[in-house]
């Protein structure tokens, strides 16, 4: 699959009737929400699991030297959380060239965390799957970490959005393994010139 699937995801049609669209962020979408929204509201999605395993070669680092980026892995029975937003289908462009290193719209059942009863609502999802050419694939926490440390992007600093991501999730009061093991392992190596 090519590296920029804007292309590919302006294909997608499912949404086309809809006057707004729900969309479920679980990366720097929790916590860097640069577009319009009508609404916002913790979520999560069931079957899916957070990983530092896609590339980022254009935002948090480069061609030469790809950062790390969240995407998610199947995993059935897992609970990923994070926040949903309503959107209108015009925001889908600029997001489209957000996220378009190697991530494509998937339409996704979501669930809101912040009501007394159950409420599920049809969803989309950016997700950078193994067949992407931008994706790294698993390694060791202290090897992602190390990865992690040393890139750096026109976003800035790979850190800043591992961290962020971290603090963003301590604040909604989830634990995620995987992140606040990457978190442990990256502040615990010597912090990299600017």
């Amino acid at each position: 699959m090519t590296l920029d699937t804007t292309a590919i995801n302006q294909q997608m049609t499912h949404f086309d009737d809809h006057e707004a669209i729900w969309l479920f962020g679980y990366g720097s979408l929790i916590w860097k929400a640069d577009f319009p929204f009508l609404e916002r509201r913790p979520a999560h999605i069931v079957g899916w699991t957070r990983r530092f395993w896609q590339g980022s070669h254009d935002h948090r680092g480069t061609p030469e030297a790809p950062g790390r980026v969240a995407t998610l892995t199947e995993s059935p029975g897992a609970i990923c959380h994070g926040m949903a937003y309503r959107i209108t289908r015009d925001v889908l462009g600029p997001l489209d060239v957000r996220e378009k290193n190697g991530y494509l719209r998937v339409v996704t059942p979501l669930h809101f965390d912040d009501s007394g009863h159950v409420e599920s609502h049809e969803g989309l999802v950016y997700l950078a799957s193994e067949d992407n050419a931008a994706f790294l694939g698993p390694a060791s926490n202290a090897e992602i970490a190390r990865q992690i440390a040393e890139s750096h992007g026109p976003s800035g600093p790979n850190r800043d959005y591992l961290l962020n991501l971290a603090d963003a999730l301590r604040e909604m009061g989830h634990d995620d393994p995987h992140i606040f093991a990457l978190e442990r392992e990256l502040l615990a190596l010597p912090k990299q010139p600017a």
